[in-house]
């Protein structure tokens, strides 16, 4: 008896822990679900709300928005669960920026017109409908040159290039990712320099080139490693520089403090 006791003790605690332990996960479970499920019906009220508003316009050239409005709550598709489901917000996204489409070019809407295209790509990627995705994103890419919009130039290359990578035309990826390059270093653009490293390191383990994809995120790495000791630098400076001002203000409050009233003081600390 007294061997058997303290195994089956120690069974009896196993067991307690491994109920507890998955009672918690099913609660989690439970809890992420009603999550996802809330998001949902807010989704669909904020929808239903902006499809009446849209119902109840009669200036023209305030649809536009609006449809890309409900495309873009269309576009949270990845909070329903179902794939079914998905397929159909994908699908409503599609319509509504396609009516977005529309009367953006009926006012020569430039920026509307690509973000527009931007959407369509990117929904049409996700179906893997690289045809329709591909023609979007150069639309986008051409109204950006036009432009002579650097950022959404650099975003289309490499949307473009994960577009050709996924159909296997890795040549053209790889000129793509070139050129998006070659803008962000020559515009001295560090921050999207970083995101074409990154796709770089995407794009070579797609290709089984574990050697270039180590390179590609080091660099990438030491590029934001880079910006953040920029950003705190600045922060620093900033943090001397209002300190000083505040010292130089004392300084002169209390040099100033014999013989001049309150109000003069108080010019005098404003003109600092």
């Amino acid at each position: 008896m007294n061997t058997v006791m303290p195994y089956t003790r120690k069974t009896l605690l196993l067991l307690l822990f491994l109920c507890s332990t998955y009672s918690l996960f099913a609660n989690t479970k439970r809890i992420d679900s009603l999550s996802i499920q809330d998001q949902s019906i807010s989704n669909i009220n904020l929808i239903d709300s902006l499809k009446k508003e849209l119902g109840n316009i009669k200036d023209d050239s305030l649809k536009a928005s609006l449809y890309s409005k409900i495309a873009a709550e269309y576009l949270k598709y990845d909070s329903t669960a179902s794939k079914k489901e998905r397929r159909i917000y994908q699908n409503e996204a599609i319509s509504n920026t396609l009516s977005a489409i529309h009367h953006y070019s009926k006012y020569d809407d430039s920026v509307g017109l690509r973000n527009s295209f931007d959407v369509l790509a990117k929904v049409y990627h996700v179906q893997h409908k690289y045809i329709q995705a591909k023609w979007f994103i150069i639309q986008s890419n051409s109204i950006s040159r036009v432009m002579n919009d650097n950022p959404n130039i650099i975003a289309s290359l490499l949307e473009m290039a994960s577009i050709k990578a996924d159909i296997k035309d890795y040549k053209l990826a790889a000129r793509d990712l070139n050129e998006a390059l070659a803008i962000s270093s020559k515009n001295h653009m560090p921050k999207l320099e970083a995101d074409v490293q990154l796709h770089y390191a995407l794009f070579y383990n797609v290709t089984r080139n574990t050697e270039k994809a180590a390179a590609a995120m080091k660099r990438y790495t030491a590029i934001n490693d880079s910006i953040r000791r920029d950003n705190e630098a600045r922060t620093l400076a900033k943090l001397k520089i209002t300190d000083s001002l505040q010292q130089v203000k004392k300084k002169v409050y209390m040099s100033s403090s014999d013989g001049k009233s309150f109000s003069t003081r108080m010019v005098l600390l404003s003109t600092l």
